[in-house]
């Protein structure tokens, strides 16, 4: 009888113990997320005045003669960023960052791989409600902008969306899409990708 009871009594304090184990890991990704959705308006805000407020009028953008040249960057807190990602529908505006890392990814969504410049790009982000975590509102036929850091605009338009697992990175970066986003679901054992076609104006 003793032994049934310490038993039940050590499962009981285990079980305690995951509750309180989860209740923290939740409350901590809440956290994060406002974290890094404070740290993304600030660095919008800054990326704004540079990218929106000069821009470019020219007959023939450099990137059309040469559409493999690197994407001019903007610096900001020593890390560097391309352009802005905005999604109107879901009332996202985010800016992106040049190269991503797993550090980069909790302060901005990242370039994955590829440049708009050369017809194909991909944008990764973690799932923060004030990221990619939007992603899961979008619809068929949004509209997906990108402003890169010389003010040139970039529209797409939502073509599909799919679930992939961690390992499929080469059915995540497919050539034959303009624009590919990407974020984990929540549990991180998949990744929800949202597929673009450029909009030719």
């Amino acid at each position: 009888m003793k032994r049934t009871r310490k038993k039940g009594t050590l499962l009981m304090i285990l079980g305690l113990l995951l509750i309180a184990a989860a209740l923290f890991l939740t409350g901590y990704n809440i956290w994060d997320g406002k974290r890094a959705g404070k740290s993304t308006d600030r660095i919008l805000k800054e990326m704004s005045d540079t990218v929106n407020g000069n821009p470019v009028e020219e007959e023939e953008p450099d990137y059309v003669k040469n559409p493999g040249m690197e994407m001019p960057m903007v610096q900001i807190d020593g890390r560097r960023y391309i352009g802005i990602l905005s999604i109107p529908a879901v009332q996202m505006e985010l800016p992106v960052m040049s190269e991503w890392s797993y550090p980069g990814l909790r302060i901005a969504p990242c370039r994955y791989s590829g440049s708009v410049y050369s017809g194909h790009m991909v944008i990764a982000a973690h799932n923060y409600s004030t990221h990619f975590g939007l992603l899961k509102k979008v619809s068929i036929g949004d509209e997906v902008r990108f402003t890169d850091a010389e003010g040139h605009v970039f529209s797409y338009q939502v073509a599909g969306m799919e679930t992939l697992m961690p390992t499929a990175v080469e059915d995540m970066d497919v050539e034959s899409w303009p624009l590919t986003l990407f974020t984990c679901t929540l549990g991180g054992k998949s990744r929800f990708t949202v597929r673009c076609n450029q909009v030719t104006e």
